[in-house]
């Protein structure tokens, strides 16, 4: 064969295994922005319920229908439509808003918003498909790790919050048939305010790609040595993170407690145990420099939040805490079940069994169906004390 053919056809091959055709515009990332894909971009806010193209941004003052709420009409009457007229919702004590319903193959590459009021008492579910049970359940305050109801700057790959209190999350959760997401208040008489927006991408799902599950725990006072993060996980997935509000209700260093993972079977013992709490979420010697926290941000692991006692009502130490296995997912194929020991220290050099409050969310992929999430807590369980 000719040199120049054979150069031609393997330049061809070449080209035609990294075309624009075969890249479905996933999994982004630095090195791959350069590359074309035929994924389609969209994006759902209250300018735009429906995420169709070219319709956002037609809210007209003074109407009120669903898809055209006009929520800021007063401040864009002069301007009429086109002027921010539908900017957020209101959502009543009780009432469940559908904040976004697409129809795939798809997958969300980012959300963002910022809710009002107390974020415990704002319920986010996510279904996946047809499913009928929500495959995410969390109050939106702990979703984006901010379980304790106050503000505090987060930095890291999956989760961002940025001032004011801009929730942003980056968990790339794809879809095939359909995504339904939900915001519900069960606060029994304060109205919240949402802006919001969800963006995704309309593309071709691969064959091995898993669903996203997030799940949220409570435990106050925690009654038992183990606070479990996580259990009753069936099939095949993947653990890719944690995040975990803390709340100390006695004195000393409270996180010497270990983590554990019970893998596909495992009986009375782990197949992976940690050595400590702080050292779980990638910190050292109870997170202390010169006799103090040390709040850290990572993209992978960090102390984000430290609440001092501050001399009044804050009487309690409360910190938040996230681990994202970003690049080393906890693999499981048939179940898993995650917990830590809520352990301090005591007179003598013991080790002190504490009853501390501890909230979780804990997020992973797995092949659907998934099983049963334990019951949410009613609101006044939710509410931070």
């Amino acid at each position: 064969m000719n040199r120049a053919i054979f150069l031609a056809i393997i330049l061809f091959l070449s080209f035609g295994a990294y075309s624009q055709k075969d890249f479905d515009g996933l999994n982004m990332n630095m090195g791959n922005l350069f590359r074309m894909s035929n994924a389609e971009t969209r994006s759902i806010s209250p300018e735009n319920f429906t995420g169709e193209k070219g319709k956002g941004g037609m809210a007209i003052p003074g109407e009120g229908d669903q898809l055209n709420v006009a929520n800021a009409s007063h401040a864009a009457r002069d301007l009429g439509q086109g002027w921010k007229v539908n900017p957020f919702i209101r959502i009543k004590p009780g009432e469940t808003f559908t904040l976004a319903e697409i129809e795939g193959p798809g997958a969300i590459q980012h959300i963002w918003m910022t809710p009002t009021g107390n974020w415990k008492f704002s319920i986010l579910r996510f279904y996946w498909d047809d499913e009928e049970t929500p495959s995410v359940e969390v109050p939106v305050g702990d979703f984006f790790a901010m379980g304790w109801n106050q503000y505090a700057p987060l930095s890291s790959l999956a989760v961002c919050v940025n001032p004011g209190s801009a929730f942003n999350c980056y968990w790339q959760m794809p879809f095939r048939k359909k995504c339904k997401i939900t915001m519900e208040n069960v606060n029994d008489k304060d109205e919240m305010r949402l802006y919001y927006q969800v963006d995704y991408t309309l593309t071709k799902i691969p064959d091995d790609a898993a669903y996203f599950h997030a799940q949220y725990r409570r435990t106050n006072p925690n009654t038992t040595s183990d606070y479990t993060i996580i259990d009753n996980v069936k099939g095949q997935g993947q653990f890719v993170g944690v995040y975990m509000a803390w709340g100390v209700n006695n004195n000393g260093w409270w996180g010497e407690g270990e983590i554990k993972f019970f893998i596909d079977g495992d009986g009375k013992f782990p197949t992976i145990c940690g050595t400590g709490t702080e050292d779980y979420f990638c910190g050292s010697y109870n997170f202390d420099r010169d006799g103090q926290y040390k709040e850290f941000n990572t993209p992978y692991a960090g102390l984000h939040q430290v609440i001092r006692p501050d001399g009044a009502y804050k009487s309690q130490q409360r910190f938040g805490l996230y681990r994202w296995h970003i690049l080393d997912p906890i693999r499981f194929k048939k179940d898993l079940k995650v917990t830590i020991q809520d352990l301090g220290w005591r007179h003598g050099g013991r080790y002190l069994p504490q009853k501390s409050d501890i909230s979780s969310v804990t997020y992973w992929y797995q092949a659907e169906p998934h099983a049963g999430f334990p019951e949410l807590p009613a609101w006044e369980d939710l509410e931070v004390n």
